[in-house]
């Protein structure tokens, strides 16, 4: 096997990286000028859309308010013994939302479980507010909160060991690969030893990964941007099961399943690809 050293395996990353800039900005013109900014002030790509964050999301919350993402009812068939009370606990319990926009996973919840209290943090302050606006919106059932989890200790805002699952739908892949291990570090410290993540996200081999790779739009090894200057991410089962096995937790359940779905408007037909699993602490 031949050993590659340290300073040659960056600068080969490097060029690539180069190359990879290169195509996406010439692609799209529209993009340019933001693009060589970030560029001159940032190593990647990556960083920069890790450091905007905040902006872009709350940008896209408020375009799209709350019409963007259906109601999540799936949940319940899915993973409802997680979310149902225990009838040998006094004890109410607690549901940490990590990203929960505008609601679509916490009011279906709420509605379905009455004894179900949920924590809920976004990092897009105009999301929280749509929560807080929210019709079904009740003080003594759900805390939204404003909270970066790649910066933000939940420490500051949630007891420790006081969650008994933390839900991340759609919320994982939108951080850079490298921010994952801080926020699967972050959340350990608020679930209970017992406690359960329940994750579903984005796979290999989604449409809509295919369609940014052809686009250009790659800016380092399985993350994407997007047109807002969203990203994602997507998965392997092996990457998310190591990822999260590295964290401290052990993994319960994990499956990659895929849909064919047609848009009889645009005339397509897309494949799409997630995965769903579910993950409980070792400690």
């Amino acid at each position: 096997m031949t050993v590659v050293p340290l300073a040659i395996a960056v600068d080969l990353r490097y060029r690539r990286w180069r190359h990879q800039f290169s195509l996406f900005i010439s692609h799209d013109p529209w993009f340019r000028p933001m693009v060589i900014q970030a560029a001159g002030k940032y190593p990647n790509l990556a960083e920069y859309y890790q450091k905007n964050a905040t902006k872009f999301w709350d940008n896209f919350y408020k375009r799209h308010k709350n019409k963007f993402f259906k109601d999540r009812h799936y949940l319940e068939k899915d993973w409802g013994q997680y979310f149902s009370d225990d009838a040998n606990s006094a004890n109410v319990k607690v549901l940490l939302e990590v990203g929960c926009g505008a609601g679509n996973t916490i009011f279906p919840l709420i509605a379905a479980y009455p004894e179900l209290y949920v924590q809920a943090c976004d990092i897009s302050p105009h999301a929280v507010a749509l929560v807080k606006s929210h019709a079904e919106f009740k003080e003594d059932r759900v805390n939204a909160f404003l909270c970066d989890v790649t910066v933000d200790n939940l420490l500051e805002k949630i007891n420790p060991s006081s969650v008994d699952v933390i839900t991340l739908i759609f919320m994982l892949s939108a951080v850079s690969p490298h921010k994952m291990p801080s926020i699967l570090q972050n959340i350990k410290r608020v679930l209970k030893p017992d406690g359960y993540v329940l994750l579903r996200d984005y796979a290999i081999g989604d449409f809509a990964q295919v369609k940014l790779g052809n686009k250009n739009q790659m800016i380092s090894e399985g993350f994407y941007v997007r047109g807002d200057g969203t990203c994602s991410f997507y998965f392997s089962e092996d990457f998310l099961s190591t990822l999260f096995f590295q964290a401290g937790f052990n993994t319960v359940d994990i499956s990659t399943y895929c849909k064919q779905i047609k848009n009889s408007h645009k005339n397509i037909t897309m494949d799409r690809c997630w995965v769903r699993a579910v993950f409980n602490n070792l400690e």
